[in-house]
């Protein structure tokens, strides 16, 4: 199956089908409890790949300010994100040698979660966040934040006072349905001799460990590296380093200069990172069309376990709320007669009902009322940190599932 829409970084018109997804409403739109009578809307999930260029790409049914109006993520709320983002910190001060002369401006800041650290350290910080309720949280301590959405727009405003020695997106790139002109608006804001960072979920790991529920409507792109060396070359920017990631199920982070700058030669890891999607076959359309029975298996063996353990008459709960889980659910069509509730530690989800779903959220503490016979791990890329917060489901004779890359069973 081919898309009406071309191309958002090559222009392309002949788009092939990737995965469909069926039809979900958008992952981050949790209805209150007094509307859970209304209507939602349902938009198709369906990613598409380009052959030309080999972006993997969803079509746009909403606006970016319509999906990130009164945001529900906060980053604040994941330990493991927080230390990774000091590490962050403490490794590009380093490598960088910034310091109260320097200027770091970070897209998409959310609520300081990383910004807070370069504070710490006496440097001089811009967040840019578009959600204003996330944004207010960065305010309040005390980072100077800027509510709207970047582009070349945005940075011909910036520039003169905001030229950044490190520009940083974390989990932004795939989110801009304007591809072009997001990257394009980074090389306006980088100082000569400045450094990008970007880290973004892998499409290689996403394909290799069958991660589908990170396909969701705020997610317009999915980058493997080849594809990401060619968006920045477009725009005289090369990446001349990179690093594999834990993070998100198995993140990138690459390290672009301007094309010019001579002081920052490629890193090994560049070639070796792309060899490795070579020998994958990210350069082969048949490796990108042999992904969607991959995961209409996937969905069967789900549904075939899940059935079975209520069948057995087992109990069932769910530990976080991510956007991922959201993506899960609806395409497996996994409800209340499956889950009871899920919890989740962020206060602006509980008291709230899943989109599509429906399932309820609540704080924590539920899991010890009820003692579930199963807990099931929505964000499998924090598994070990629910495991460690939730050991005391053992006391019962508890025991958590996770569903991706394939179902297992942890006692």
């Amino acid at each position: 199956m081919k898309s009406k829409q071309s191309c958002r970084f090559c222009s392309g018109t002949a788009m092939i089908s990737f995965v469909d997804l069926g039809l979900t409403p958008l992952s981050n739109s949790f209805i209150s409890k007094q509307k859970a009578l209304s209507y939602e809307t349902f938009y198709p999930l369906h990613a598409y790949v380009c052959p030309a260029c080999r972006l993997v790409q969803l079509e746009q049914f909403e606006s970016p300010q319509h999906i990130f109006n009164d945001y529900v993520y906060f980053s604040s709320y994941s330990d493991s994100w927080l230390r990774h983002a000091q590490r962050y910190a403490d490794d590009m001060s380093a490598a960088f040698a910034l310091d109260s002369r320097s200027k770091v401006v970070e897209i998409a800041s959310n609520d300081g979660y990383l910004l807070q650290y370069f504070l710490e350290k006496g440097v001089d910080v811009l967040g840019i966040e578009p959600a204003g309720n996330v944004a207010a949280a960065a305010i309040e301590k005390g980072i100077p934040t800027v509510i709207d959405f970047f582009g070349c727009a945005l940075a011909r405003k910036l520039v003169r006072r905001h030229a950044a020695d490190l520009l940083i997106g974390n989990n932004v790139l795939a989110h801009v349905p304007d591809l072009n002109d997001f990257v394009a608006g980074l090389k306006l804001m980088l100082k000569d001799g400045g450094v990008i960072t970007m880290e973004f979920p892998h499409l290689l790991q996403l394909m290799r460990h069958n991660q589908f529920d990170t396909i969701y409507h705020e997610h317009f792109s999915y980058f493997s590296f080849l594809t990401v060396q060619r968006v920045f070359a477009k725009f005289d920017l090369t990446i001349f380093d990179a690093e594999e990631l834990p993070t998100h199920g198995g993140s990138l982070r690459i390290y672009a200069k301007h094309r010019d700058d001579g002081t920052k030669p490629a890193a090994d890891r560049v070639e070796r990172i792309t060899r490795k999607e070579l020998q994958f076959g990210l350069d082969s359309m048949q490796t990108y069309l042999a992904f969607s029975e991959q995961v209409k298996q996937t969905k069967r063996n789900i549904l075939r376990r899940l059935i079975g353990l209520k069948n057995e008459g087992s109990s069932l709960a769910g530990y976080g709320a991510p956007a991922k889980g959201n993506t899960l659910l609806n395409y497996c069509g996994i409800g209340k007669d499956f889950i009871d509730y899920v919890v989740d530690k962020n206060p602006y989800k509980q008291q709230m009902l899943l989109p599509g779903t429906r399932i309820p959220v609540a704080p924590p503490e539920r899991l010890q009322e009820t003692k579930p016979d199963y807990v099931i791990i929505m964000p499998w890329n924090l598994k070990e940190e629910i495991i460690g917060q939730t050991a005391y489901i053992r006391q019962w004779g508890g025991k958590w599932l996770t569903l991706i890359p394939e179902v297992a069973v942890i006692s």
